[in-house]
């Protein structure tokens, strides 16, 4: 390796290394904030130029919205546009109100089609056509618009329409003079898409074999046809799934006639997922609306009331139900305190086998019948049940010296297993047949549920076994 690679080299590192230890403190936030009221531009600008751009973002996200638009109109416009995307959604919601027509649409220009529209999409619908006519760039703005025409929960609301694409009559030489004007538009060359003459997707081409080809080779001959494609309409959930099956960093997305429309990257994908996942998480919790720790009090409230009503509602429930069973408490009170430990089991059990199944519903791996399905989880419950049983009646054996009495807490800590079990693997394969998020059957809905037929089984068995 000669000096000079050695030096670019530990340059790189050099600078890898300063982006990898950005770190966000008051004194970083102060340091801005003064500057921004000195109105020093230049030594903002060298600050910022330091700076990664989703860095930037980060820091702009602590600002308020005056000095968060000082520095947005401050940037250069491929700066501040990269910035746009990487903003907290209500903080961009924020700043772009803040931001005239035309200098929101000098930003779009900075952009790719799909993150163009993504942003487009936010805005109210007469600011959204007032920013598209102000968009110079034509082909841009008609791409912008035919992207904004897709539902954004589908493929084509996703892709962008950026990609490198050859036809299959070219030659190898014709096709690497074309190709360098198409790279330009295109932050990142995953692939090299090959068309007919219809603009009909019919393979592709890796830049290898592109390069080591004979310069009259036609590109028909080297390309390869087994190309892994979606439709325009597919759902991006979809889309995620094959793109993890066969491990792609982007694949193109084609109409009902295969014509090759755009393309989606595995960032987008990554993007959809942590949405997924954080809407999974939020349902899984019991808030029922997509929110942040930074959304009003209402809103919050909105979102977290439905499911607290619902288990306020059990806990109502619960109580009839061990009203019915007063007999049974004034003579074998100790069946009222292993109330609490037969809920919580009911309630572990069910998030525990929801949570299984909504996972494998999520990643595509749930096989076979719902019927084997629920068997398999019957016999593993039945397992786990005898074993946590004989601890528990062990346990009450020893410490109230009857053996009736542990012998029905026993069992119908067993029944109340398997059950809970059973619940909790039906429920979110009955959603997801229905239509329906099975995330939410690992919340309070899948808990609450079990909760009350854990009592009421609880009870019952005792009541039978104990002849009360």
């Amino acid at each position: 390796m000669s000096l000079q690679q050695c030096a670019t080299t530990r340059n790189f590192m050099q600078e890898e290394k300063e982006h990898i230890q950005f770190e966000l403190t008051d004194e970083l936030i102060e340091q801005v904030e003064v500057l921004i009221e000195e109105k020093n531009d230049k030594e903002l600008n060298t600050l910022f130029s330091e700076f990664h751009y989703a860095d930037i973002a980060e820091v702009l996200d602590e600002l308020d919205l005056e000095d968060a638009t000082y520095v947005i109109k401050l940037l250069d416009s491929e700066t501040t546009s990269d910035v746009l995307m990487e903003l907290d959604e209500d903080n961009r919601e924020k700043v772009l109100k803040n931001l005239s027509a035309k200098e929101i649409a000098d930003e779009i220009e900075e952009l790719d089609t799909d993150d163009a529209a993504d942003i487009i999409a936010e805005l109210p619908e007469e600011r959204q056509a007032e920013v598209i006519s102000n968009i110079e760039d034509q082909e841009h703005k008609a791409e912008i618009e035919e992207l904004l025409a897709y539902d954004e929960d589908t493929a084509g609301g996703l892709m962008a329409k950026e990609l490198v694409k050859v036809y299959e009559t070219w030659t190898v030489a014709g096709c690497l003079r074309r190709i360098r004007g198409q790279a330009k538009e295109v932050t990142r060359v995953h692939s090299i898409y090959v068309v007919s003459k219809q603009n009909k997707l019919i393979g592709r081409l890796s830049l290898k074999d592109l390069i080591v080809a004979k310069s009259d080779q036609k590109i028909a001959d080297i390309s390869n046809s087994n190309v892994d494609w979606v439709h325009v309409q597919d759902d991006v959930e979809d889309v995620a799934r094959v793109m993890a099956k066969y491990d792609l960093e982007a694949i193109p997305v084609v109409d009902d006639n295969q014509t090759l429309l755009g393309r989606i990257t595995i960032d987008d994908i990554v993007d959809v997922l942590k949405e997924e996942a954080d809407k999974d998480y939020q349902l899984a919790a019991g808030i029922s609306q997509d929110v942040d720790s930074d959304d009003s009090v209402w809103k919050l409230t909105r979102a977290r009331i439905p499911w607290l009503f619902l288990g306020l509602v059990g806990g109502v429930g619960a109580f009839l139900i061990m009203e019915g069973f007063h007999e049974a408490f004034s003579k074998y009170a100790i069946l009222f305190f292993f109330t609490p430990l037969i809920a919580a089991m009911a309630g572990n059990v069910g998030v525990q086998s929801s949570a299984i199944i909504v996972q494998g519903l999520a990643n595509d791996d749930i096989k076979g019948s719902i019927n084997s399905r629920l068997m398999k989880e019957m016999l593993l419950a039945t397992l786990n049940g005898i074993i946590l049983a004989i601890f528990l009646f062990l346990f009450v054996w020893a410490t109230q010296q009857d053996a009736a009495t542990a012998f029905a807490i026993s069992i119908s800590l067993v029944v109340v297993i398997i059950v809970a079990g059973l619940i909790g693997t039906f429920v979110p394969l009955f959603l997801d047949k229905r239509g329906i998020d099975p995330a939410i059957a690992t919340g309070p809905f899948i808990t609450t549920s079990n909760d009350i037929f854990g009592i009421l089984i609880y009870f019952t068995i005792a009541k039978l076994i104990l002849g009360i």
